[in-house]
């Protein structure tokens, strides 16, 4: 499960938890050597378990809490339901998600309960009109929530008699709005896509829990940097092409060749009447020099002059 933030141009991986499952039997590998819930490692395993919605709300929290700002969570299906969404409004956050059609939960519209399907079908016989972006649109409450939520009934594409239904907790919101930004949450499954095809986030042959959640981490990390560089290149170039830029080796060149590049920038420094900003800049250019070279020989040449 992985959380991500978006300005709706970029989208940044902030934090993830790698879920197991409760029955001991279901899971892959040999257990930990300690499941003590004072170390990072036990707390981890512990989340692990819970349920994903749970899980979720954590993770928002913790996000929250180390200085991220959002005013909207978006979220698919897994996680669409009246119980998330007030627990996101007691976070001041709005919601907006998929939900399912399922005959488990009921939404009362017009004093009346109806399950998803169900008032679907009371829209369409009432011979509603549907708009050109959307079907139909409608605010109820939850029963098990007591929380309005505005409801929008979209065609779903290629599928001319199937619908998705997106709900909000925002009921100002007007449909085409919560179109607009529940099509945000598609970034993600870019990341996914370039994390994969870029970064090997599918390709780990590691078994160990701690290991998987580290090559995670590290894959995110990853994927930050190449926004980052992305959102400062002008151009507007893709997370793949600064893939490759950046996985281009640099030149080698011998020592010789990096002495005689020293000596030059050391001519070409402007004399100034300060010596103690002309040993400034002398010392600046040779510390950039010994960060260049390899520990060993950086070592070696950095002992040379110490001796001399």
């Amino acid at each position: 499960m992985t959380l991500a933030w978006s300005n709706g141009q970029l989208v940044l991986p902030v934090t993830t938890a790698v879920l197991s499952s409760q029955k001991a039997r279901n899971r892959v590998g040999t257990p930990a050597k300690t499941l003590d819930q004072r170390t990072l490692a036990g707390q981890r395993r512990a989340q692990a378990m819970r349920p994903m919605p749970a899980v979720a709300l954590e993770l928002i929290k913790q996000a929250r809490a180390n200085g991220l700002k959002a005013k909207y969570m978006l979220f698919d299906s897994w996680f669409t339901s009246p119980k998330m969404f007030a627990a996101l409004n007691d976070q001041k956050l709005i919601g907006i998600g998929m939900l399912k059609r399922t005959k488990k939960i009921y939404y009362r519209y017009r004093g009346r309960q109806y399950t998803v399907k169900t008032l679907y079908q009371y829209l369409r016989q009432s011979h509603r009109q549907p708009r050109a972006d959307y079907l139909y649109s409608c605010v109820v409450q939850a029963a098990t929530a007591k929380l309005p939520l505005r409801l929008v009934f979209v065609a779903k594409r290629h599928c001319a008699n199937d619908y998705l239904v997106l709900a909000t907790t925002k009921t100002n919101l007007t449909p085409a709005a919560i179109i607009q930004l529940y099509s945000r949450r598609w970034q993600i499954e870019n990341y996914f896509k370039a994390a994969k095809q870029y970064l090997r986030l599918d390709q780990t042959q590691i078994q160990d829990y701690d290991g998987l959640c580290a090559h995670m981490a590290v894959t995110m990390m990853t994927y930050d940097l190449l926004a980052w560089q992305q959102r400062r290149q002008p151009g507007d170039p893709t997370i793949g092409d600064i893939f490759y830029q950046l996985d281009t080796l640099l030149p080698i060149i011998d020592l010789a060749t990096a002495i005689g590049q020293l000596l030059g920038e050391l001519t070409n420094l402007k004399v100034t009447k300060s010596p103690a900003k002309m040993t400034a800049q002398i010392k600046t250019l040779i510390d950039q020099f010994l960060n260049g070279l390899s520990i060993q020989t950086s070592a070696l040449i950095t002992l040379s002059m110490s001796n001399s």
